[in-house]
């Protein structure tokens, strides 16, 4: 019995206490980044069907919402995988996602209930992709990241010590 309590504290102290945030950081923004990417190859493979029947805002034509749209999703994937201005990189996304939510839940469904238990509505999707972009704009890119190498660098060609000029990353 003391062994089990034993490994039982080790084993809440251990999965507790190491973190790894910036591999986790790492993987947050690689897996958006291909989630999110992988909408801009689909809009650009199908750019002649979608072209005319795309949404649009503000009085756009759908051409011109259909390459803004396909822009954001392909430059600012490739800026948020490798971590190059971030935090500027997962706005446009997330006002893409405001945009899509809205479009899901007032043009293309007026008569459904999107957030149902028994809707298989798309309407989550923009949601969760808001959420991870939140996360990724409150918590930085971390140390796997272009941001944080040219930070580093910026900050030693100033003769400045890191951990004066970054808090904890």
């Amino acid at each position: 019995m003391a062994n089990f309590k034993r490994f039982l504290s080790h084993t809440f102290i251990t999965c507790t206490g190491y973190t790894y945030t910036n591999m986790a950081r790492l993987f947050l923004r690689l897996f958006v980044g291909v989630m999110f990417m992988q909408f801009g190859i689909r809009h650009l493979v199908g750019f002649d069907e979608l072209r005319y029947s795309f949404p649009t805002i503000w009085g756009w034509s759908s051409e011109t919402c259909l390459i803004l749209v396909i822009i954001v999703e392909i430059i600012c994937s490739l800026c948020i995988m490798v971590g190059f201005l971030t935090r500027i990189a997962v706005l446009p996304p997330i006002i893409t996602m405001v945009a899509a939510e809205y479009y899901v839940l007032h043009d293309l469904l007026p008569d459904t209930f999107v957030y149902g238990m028994s809707s298989t509505a798309p309407g989550y999707l923009p949601i969760m992709f808001i959420g991870i972009y939140l996360f990724i704009l409150l918590a930085g890119p971390g140390k796997i990241s272009l941001d944080y190498f040219i930070s580093i660098f910026l900050i030693a060609r100033e003769g400045k010590d890191e951990k004066e000029e970054l808090e904890e990353v």
